[in-house]
């Protein structure tokens, strides 16, 4: 059956005009969706019985399950959800002073084999529907009673590599008849797929584009990130210039701090040298150690010096807060545990 979540509005009146209904009955069900958060076709009461008959005979809301549920201390929330299909994907919620910002997943494992990453090892099964995405963010707000206010892509899988279906969900996240999540609070991470980049450049989205970079040359660089042996640095940072050229929007670098590997200041001063005169920010990361993993975390006196260094010198840097260090802090840890067991 297919999921209702996956089509935007204008996709939507022309399912309702295959269904011989008006167009307009699309905006309804959109306010109910994404406004309301039903769960069920027959909540939408302003509709016919008989149009929420066929709603219910050709689609689904696709309602997932939370098969568990872990809270930090610092309010972090991660969720693993069944989706439906014997599958279970990882979300997590944070908590700021300025609102929720939620992680979401774009795809059921990833291809990308990052060294550092939790989800490498998971087998890469499939990616995710523009609903099954935005689903997360719903079953969030309904289990909670709360309002996202900040969506990151930065879950498990590679969001551009799963192009057409983050593209759409970006749009229905956005569309004010739809959540009304502007844009600029909405982050999409990549690892690096140039022609992602390029594509994204294209599409008028003013959302912000963060890239994983995470180390200054490429022989470092490719035994972190496989994905460099295919788009080096030079060609990512070019692609990195034009997006900025096109956009006028600034682009984030993570750069995840790892002891003995990426984070003295030989590298810092490498970083600058790479950046100077970009339209950027550079968001540093204490790195999670993942079980059987080669990388640990770098000290809180480099991790500063890191951060002073490249502030000093005309880069703005800051380190992201550490949130959910007592529940499976990486991603793909909760879904690795549940695997094994």
């Amino acid at each position: 059956m297919k999921n209702i979540k996956d089509y935007d509005i204008e996709k939507l009146e022309e399912e309702l005009l295959n269904l011989g209904e008006k167009k307009y009955r699309a905006e309804q069900i959109f306010k109910w969706i994404y406004k309301e958060n039903a769960v069920s076709f027959d909540d939408m009461t302003n509709l016919s019985l008989d149009l929420r008959n066929k709603l219910k005979q050709n689609y689904s809301l696709g309602i997932y399950k939370i098969l568990k549920k872990q809270v930090a201390s610092d309010g972090t929330i991660k969720y693993l959800f069944d989706i439906l299909d014997g599958n279970a994907i990882e979300t997590v919620l944070m908590k700021y002073h300025h609102g929720y910002s939620l992680c979401v997943s774009s795809q059921i494992g990833c291809k990308m084999g990052c060294k550092f990453c939790a989800s490498t090892g998971i087998a890469f099964i499939r990616s995710l529907s523009s609903g099954e995405i935005i689903e997360q963010l719903l079953a969030v707000e309904r289990d909670e009673n709360i309002k996202i206010s900040n969506i990151v892509f930065m879950g498990i899988g590679e969001p551009l590599d799963n192009y057409d279906n983050v593209i759409n969900a970006i749009r229905i996240i956005n569309n004010p008849k739809g959540i009304n999540i502007g844009a600029r609070h909405i982050s999409l991470s990549t690892s690096g797929l140039v022609p992602g980049i390029y594509r994204l450049a294209d599409e008028n989205i003013q959302c912000t584009l963060s890239i994983s970079l995470h180390a200054t040359n490429n022989e470092k660089r490719s035994k972190m990130m496989p994905i460099n042996t295919k788009y080096n640095i030079e060609e990512l940072l070019q692609a990195c210039r034009d997006y900025i050229t096109k956009t006028n929007r600034r682009v984030s670098f993570e750069y995840a701090l790892a002891k003995d590997t990426n984070d003295n200041l030989d590298d810092a001063k490498e970083l600058v040298k790479l950046l100077k005169g970009m339209l950027c920010h550079v968001n540093l990361i204490p790195i999670n150690k993942i079980e059987k993993g080669e990388f640990t975390k770098s000290s809180n006196e480099n991790i500063l010096k890191f951060r002073d260094y490249l502030n000093d010198h005309g880069i703005v840097a800051t380190v992201r807060r550490e949130l959910g260090s007592d529940i499976d802090a990486a991603c793909g840890q909760l879904r690795r545990k549940e695997l094994k067991q």
